[in-house]
């Protein structure tokens, strides 16, 4: 499996997660950690300047989504 292809599973598996959770990935809960880090390290490359422009649009969609449900109150 190729970067892209691993990249893209990444993305899929976040956006799913977001959309079916309606919360985004918790540092709090240990099998969501590695969504949460692949979250943090894409903004980080991403702020820098360092992404492909090709993935840049697509990580903007899901950080939209992720901010849609930013600190959402559980006991709602």
């Amino acid at each position: 499996m190729d970067q892209e292809t691993r990249w893209i599973t990444r993305y899929n598996e976040v956006k799913a997660f977001i959309e079916s959770n309606h919360r985004n990935p918790s540092k709090h809960r240990i099998e969501e950690h590695d969504m949460l880090n692949w979250v943090k390290a894409n903004r980080k490359v991403m702020n820098a300047g360092k992404m492909k422009t090709e993935r840049v649009e697509a990580f903007k969609k899901l950080m939209e989504l992720s901010e849609r449900y930013r600190r959402v109150n559980q006991w709602k």
